[in-house]
């Protein structure tokens, strides 16, 4: 493994937890329940050894982003226009991008306590099912090519610029973009970006995401593992479409269990394990942090470009 983070510093979980002076994590046994993903395990002590010494982490970098834009903004004789700190947070569907992106907004939210922190998926800039379909891409929903990757780059460089944009909505339970639907983001203090795409260059374009952030993550796993968590996924979404009609989901649970488990198994060995192996994780080393982790979510080692 260390040959393939050749610019990184290697930290063990126990080295990392020392990283931040012990004290009471900033939320509650609840509040942590409430914003896990289905299957995701985490604890209050992963909040402690390993986000709490990322928040400091993070604490740096605006600080050094903020020295930066001072200083350039006396170099060019202007003023200091006031813009969001983007954290971009990538890595394979199931492996916890969503639990761990929840978190750091809950945790930026109450460690700068007078700052607005808000929170985009790319989801939303997946085009429509019916666009997809017209394309023959429903098949790779995904892949770099389903993605508005101008209207992504659009949104951010919006956003970058201190200005209000709109985001399309997206719907699991659907399975599409919730037609007729936004989410307006006001120029927030900071703003999290978590997608399977976020490290990736538009197609056709010079520009990459990575140009407007100001801090990455990207959540590491064994393709196995990430197997295992995306199965255990689909069976918790059966379990909460079975009360509900109008759940994407509910067509599987018409099949068989065993079908279902099946279909779910081909779905990850010929497009999520595909698109992972090919678009995703070239480009781990973009981020500027990787968290990897071992069998049940447990993050056991940390690795920080130098």
């Amino acid at each position: 493994m260390a040959n393939e983070f050749i610019n990184f510093e290697k930290i063990s979980r126990k080295d990392w937890q020392h990283l931040h002076q012990k004290s009471q994590p900033p939320l509650s046994e609840d509040e942590l329940e409430s914003i896990k993903s289905l299957n995701d395990n985490i604890s209050i002590k992963d909040v402690t050894d390993i986000y709490l010494p990322l928040i400091n982490l993070i604490k740096i970098y605006k600080k050094s982003q903020e020295d930066l834009r001072f200083s350039k903004s006396i170099f060019l004789q202007q003023d200091m226009n006031s813009r969001p700190f983007i954290i971009g947070i990538s890595g394979s569907v199931a492996v916890g991008k969503s639990t761990t992106s929840r978190l750091l907004q809950l945790l930026l939210t109450r460690t700068f306590q007078n700052s607005a922190v808000e929170l985009v998926t790319t989801d939303g800039f997946l085009y429509p099912n019916n666009i997809l379909s017209e394309k023959k891409l429903l098949n790779k929903k995904g892949f770099p090519e389903s993605y508005d990757m101008e209207l992504l780059i659009d949104f951010l460089d919006t956003i970058k610029n201190g200005q209000p944009a709109a985001v399309p909505v997206y719907s699991h339970e659907i399975y599409d973009i919730v037609p007729n639907q936004s989410q307006t983001i006001k120029a927030p203090d900071f703003l999290i970006i978590e997608g399977i795409n976020v490290f990736q260059n538009p197609q056709n374009n010079r520009l990459y995401m990575t140009d407007y952030f100001d801090f990455s993550i990207y959540i590491d796993a064994d393709s196995n593992y990430i197997e295992n968590w995306y199965l255990e996924r689909f069976i918790a979404l059966l379990e909460l479409a079975k009360n509900d009609n109008d759940n994407y989901y509910q067509r599987f649970l018409k099949m068989k269990e065993k079908d279902a488990l099946a279909f779910a198994r081909d779905i990850w060995k010929n497009i999520n394990l595909v698109n992972l192996e090919k678009y995703i994780e070239p480009t781990r080393n973009r981020a500027e942090l990787i968290l990897h982790k071992t069998e049940n979510h447990k993050i056991d080692e940390i690795y920080l470009k130098k």
